[in-house]
């Protein structure tokens, strides 16, 4: 268990909140950590990269000369790799690089990186009042207030959308906002600070609970 101090809009401490979830034991964290990360990450990849082979190559279905007499070395088809404008050997066809997690070891890795992240987590209380319209400047100065450096990456969490939040986030490169249901291993291992409403802490007890 990690117990975290909960900010208010301006802030201020106003209370306590735990992070209580099951994590890998130590051994196997940075294992099941680095397996779902390499998941996430190689499963944007398209797999679209594609070289022709001399099969494949228009052209060379006569042979270039006859077999002997030139002086020249032998040659069957103008297309062969070892030439100019030939097929290519060995090169990339379209895969699929995705690799295997299965959901349980999905949610336990999510769970580790989440709770190895306690030294950086800031909860504060639900702030969606304050912003009662879009305002890029006033959401900045909370940030601030709540102890991040301005030029710090910032993974905010919240557990429902907001329209005013987003909107005055969405514009600022270092600040990146997710909802407590839509978690995942890269954005919280990329950011310096993660910052959290205490009911998205407690929605991420409760989906991602054994």
């Amino acid at each position: 268990m990690v117990n975290c101090v909960v900010k208010n809009w301006q802030g201020e401490e106003v209370g306590q909140a735990s992070v209580d979830l099951s994590v890998a034991k130590e051994e196997n964290a940075a294992h099941i950590v680095h397996k779902a990360l390499r998941q996430q990450v190689l499963g944007r990849r398209k797999g679209t990269a594609s070289t022709k082979t001399r099969a494949e190559v228009s052209g060379g279905g006569r042979k270039p000369w006859r077999q002997k007499g030139t002086g020249r070395a032998r040659a069957g088809s103008i297309r062969s790799p070892l030439w100019r404008g030939g097929g290519v050997i060995f090169g990339p066809k379209p895969r699929d690089y995705n690799i295997s997690l299965n959901r349980k070891e999905r949610r336990l890795a999510l769970r580790t990186a989440f709770q190895s992240r306690a030294e950086d987590l800031i909860v504060v209380e639900e702030f969606g009042d304050n912003l009662p319209r879009p305002k890029t400047k006033e959401l900045l100065s909370a940030i601030s207030r709540w102890g991040v450096d301005p030029d710090s990456k910032v993974l905010l969490i919240l557990s429902e959308a907001q329209e005013n939040i987003f909107l005055s986030a969405r514009n600022v490169p270092s600040v990146k906002l997710i909802l407590a249901t839509s978690l995942n291993v890269y954005d919280l291992l990329e950011a310096d600070k993660i910052v959290a409403t205490a009911s998205a802490v407690n929605k991420i007890q409760e989906v991602y609970s054994d």
